[in-house]
């Protein structure tokens, strides 16, 4: 039969004729993992830490988790976390896990479906189960997770060194825990000490909720500085060196400033004490994470010794000082969880990073961590920034907040399109509109600071949290100056598309402009980066050994065929340089002729 016929008979056979493809039907899952319940726990969990392995990096972990009754069990390692908008908990570096009951090994077994959970059975007569395992830290800062431990210094963070029992809400399960440090090293945390170390370095805490416990972790270190910046908060310093922990009188002034205006904008502190954690270090990796009574801020070592040249670095602490009041007091409705397993919704981060950035820098400035030129000209990059970028045009603010999950913050190709958590400081533009509405239509008798203090100001010293809505936040800033504010903010938040939130600019009596003479902090931030940023002539930033590292959508750079990873090799024929790239730029202004580039992509090079 030739393929014509056998073409033309398969063509008139009906579909039920014809052979068919293999079709399974899926395996349902089955969930053996108990929700959780807001009741108290039976028993409290026993946790201790040693840290002491600081050339392995290698944190070692023993457990006691009391048993109410025999039977199946389930132990869950923390996945969504607070603070973080996302699953990351680290559960690859958990290992060695052995679990006994009496003494005598428990069977373990990983859930199928959520891998984060280990079923065990309990034997009869066993009153708890005593765990074993090793967390390993990242000995190098390409292994997926933060470096936190150095020869001078470590990051405890109590949810990646513990499992806990599913079934319950992690504020009802108590647990009683310690931590070993390296001999002569003192650890720092809002957690409460039960007495003074014992002789080996043991420290106990007293006991807290897990809840409590996780949302308290540890800095340790060889070298440290304390500063009490205003009564019950303190500013805790390690650092690489002794030398990196000098402070000039100024400075001590500015971080007091912090706390002074902080709790003067909120009008009440949701902490029994707080503690800023921070480490001074070339080795250990940065962070900025907030807690309820404390914060996590991890810069270079020189953040006190070149003070001038760390600008980027000045408004970490008042950000994550301000997430006590925003984010970890107030939350959105739907990010706040009963556990560690239960998905998050990022819907209103907008609120909880945006305003806070907002508020992150206006206590900058007020702290004296930045002067009003500094703070200003961070504010014009802000909006220049936002005010050059192509994907507004598609995509929404709160569309953003679906990044962290989405992305886990990859570098990216193409950020000015694709957009990556603009809800932080687009967001803050939106508030700075806000603020100055408010100022204008009440004659500056009230502002932002108003709305601050209404929101989240109530119930002075409560460390719990109180939930929210979009509703709630449209009522509150009625209250303070009655304005359609549900279509101002879906206008804003909700839409893409719409103009950039600028109006704030020409009510302030200011006026947006571009000039190609950088300011001090464009200065101090390209040389703190080792780069050159030329988002709004050229289009592109290049590290200093010639690798591009950005490049706006629809650019001059883009349209020329540039892309992040391309090596300049040489700029108008000679070998590149960032000062003889803005010369080239600069010369070009008006005129015809193109700047000529050897640029280097892979093996191959191109004019």
């Amino acid at each position: 039969m030739t393929a014509k016929r056998l073409a033309l008979l398969l063509a008139v056979l009906p579909a039920s004729a014809l052979a068919q493809n293999s079709a399974p039907q899926p395996v349902p899952f089955t969930d053996t993992i108990p929700a959780a319940k807001d009741a108290p726990y039976p028993g409290t969990i026993t946790l201790q830490v040693d840290a002491t392995d600081i050339q392995r990096r290698i944190f070692r972990v023993r457990e006691r988790i009391p048993v109410a009754a025999a039977g199946p069990m389930v132990l869950l390692y923390p996945k969504w976390l607070p603070g973080n908008h996302q699953p990351s908990g680290p559960i690859n570096k958990l290992v060695g896990l052995k679990v006994t009951a009496g003494g005598a090994p428990v069977p373990w077994t990983r859930d199928p479906v959520d891998v984060f959970a280990f079923h065990i059975d309990v034997p009869q007569g066993a009153t708890a189960v005593d765990l074993e395992f090793q967390y390993v830290s990242p000995t190098a800062d390409n292994q997926g997770e933060r470096v936190v431990m150095t020869p001078e210094m470590l990051n405890v963070q109590w949810e990646k060194v513990s499992l806990y029992p599913a079934g319950y809400f992690t504020r009802q399960i108590q647990t009683d825990f310690s931590v070993k440090l390296p001999a002569g090293w003192k650890g720092f945390t809002a957690l409460d000490v039960a007495g003074p170390p014992s002789a080996d370095n043991v420290i106990r805490y007293k006991p807290m909720s897990y809840e409590v416990v996780v949302d308290s972790p540890l800095f340790a270190g060889k070298y440290s500085r304390v500063e009490t910046l205003a009564p019950g908060v303190r500013l805790n310093l390690v650092a690489d060196a002794p030398e990196d922990l000098v402070m000039t009188d100024a400075q001590i002034a500015a971080h007091k400033g912090i706390a002074e205006q902080a709790i003067k904008l909120f009008g009440a502190q949701h902490y029994d004490h707080y503690d800023l954690l921070m480490a001074l270090s070339d080795k250990m990796s940065g962070i900025g994470l907030e807690h309820h009574r404390s914060s996590e801020n991890g810069v270079d070592s020189t953040y006190l010794t070149d003070w001038d040249l760390n600008l980027g670095d000045r408004g970490l602490l008042t950000h994550e000082y301000t997430h006590s009041w925003n984010g970890k007091f107030r939350r959105g409705a739907d990010l706040w969880t009963p556990d560690y397993r239960t998905p998050m919704r990022n819907s209103l981060l907008w609120v909880y990073e945006g305003q806070t950035q907002f508020w992150g820098d206006v206590l900058a400035a007020r702290s004296g961590m930045l002067s009003k030129e500094q703070a200003l000209d961070d504010l014009a990059s802000v909006a220049a920034s936002y005010d050059n970028q192509a994907g507004r045009q598609w995509r929404s603010v709160v569309d953003t907040t679906n990044d962290p999950i989405m992305a886990d913050r990859p570098p990216l190709a193409w950020r000015s399109w694709q957009r990556s958590e603009d809800y932080y400081s687009e967001g803050e533009l939106v508030w700075l509109e806000a603020d100055s509405l408010i100022r204008e239509k009440t004659g500056g008798k009230k502002s932002l600071d108003d709305f601050a203090r209404a929101f989240f100001g109530i119930k002075d010293r409560d460390w719990g949290e109180v939930t929210y809505t979009f509703d709630d936040v449209v009522k509150t800033l009625n209250d303070v100056y009655p304005y359609d504010w549900a279509t101002f903010l879906t206008d804003r938040i909700y839409k893409p598309g719409q103009p950039t939130p600028l109006a704030w600019i020409a009510r302030g009596g200011y006026k947006l402009t571009y000039v190609d003479t950088p300011t001090s902090a464009s200065t101090s931030y390209d040389k703190s980066r080792k780069m050159t940023a030329l988002p709004y002539s050229g289009g592109l930033s290049v590290n200093n050994d010639g690798k591009i590292s950005a490049v706006l959508w629809d650019s001059p750079a883009f349209n020329a065929g540039l892309t992040v990873g391309t090596v300049i090799v040489a700029v108008n024929d000679v070998a590149y340089d960032g000062d003889k790239l803005k010369a080239a730029i600069k010369a070009a202004k008006g005129g015809t002729a193109p700047i000529r580039l050897l640029t280097k992509n892979g093996d191959t090079y191109a004019p």
